[in-house]
């Protein structure tokens, strides 16, 4: 069977989770977190791709980034894994392959649909039951964004800058977002897109990636969710994104 082709957009968000191989833990002490972080800030760097959410799970990681160009993402992992696996492999003494063959990604429609992929990301060790509020798990971006504590890793995206005109109300109102309860239709979205390499987002999202890429693009069942969404402010009249100027 042929491999899902890649595309990402400039400027569009992508939510990415990575995998280990069998399921099998990735990071097995806190030393592996740092290492991780400090190599994924690294890349990010080089490569131009902003991270604004992200969390490391002991077998897997959920990040949510812009790439600056179509390559950038691809680009930016592989720098990471170049330095991470055989690292791994020669702490632990093991060989051979760390991750679950590629990492499956989604492009994130900005209005409506980024600030519920923030939460989905940073509320993971909530949902595991690994702790009871996401402050009290360290290797995520809640911290930053709920907080306000300094993270070389996190940029702020523009939605989630529009939460409030300083950082505090920022932190505030983004803290009330995570309090409240994801729409059970919109995390099953969530997760279906991220599966299937779907854009997660309106119809007219993504019938204008598919327009832009000149393909179709994911398998998830079209209309998903069907009510309309709410994740922070968007102006009246705004368009649900418009791809072409990168935004």
């Amino acid at each position: 069977m042929p491999r899902k082709r890649r595309f990402f957009l400039p400027g569009v968000p992508v939510h990415v989770v990575q995998r280990g191989n069998d399921r099998q833990a990735v990071f097995r002490d806190d030393s592996d977190r740092r290492v991780y972080l400090e190599w994924l800030a690294d890349a990010a760097g080089e490569h131009g791709c902003p991270i604004h959410a992200y969390v490391l799970m002991t077998n897997h990681v959920h990040l949510l980034m812009t790439p600056n160009d179509g390559s950038a993402l691809s680009a930016a992992l592989q720098a990471v894994g170049r330095r991470f696996v055989p690292y791994v492999n020669r702490r632990y003494g093991r060989s051979g392959t760390l991750w679950e063959g590629r990492f499956r990604a989604s492009l994130v429609q900005e209005e409506g649909y980024l600030l519920a992929c923030y939460r989905y990301i940073e509320l993971n060790p909530v949902r595991a039951r690994m702790v009871d509020r996401p402050a009290d798990y360290p290797w995520s971006s809640y911290r930053a964004n709920a907080l306000g504590e300094p993270d070389p890793l996190v940029s702020a995206h523009d939605v989630y800058l529009a939460l409030g005109p300083g950082a505090p109300e920022r932190q505030a109102a983004y803290r009330d977002l995570c309090e409240s309860q994801v729409d059970p239709e919109l995390l099953g979205a969530v997760r279906s897109c991220l599966q299937t390499g779907t854009p997660l987002g309106s119809d007219h999202f993504k019938s204008e990636v598919e327009r832009i890429l000149g393909f179709r693009v994911g398998y998830s069942a079209r209309g998903r969710p069907r009510k309309p969404v709410t994740e922070g402010p968007a102006e009246a009249g705004q368009i649900d994104l418009n791809l072409e100027k990168g935004i």
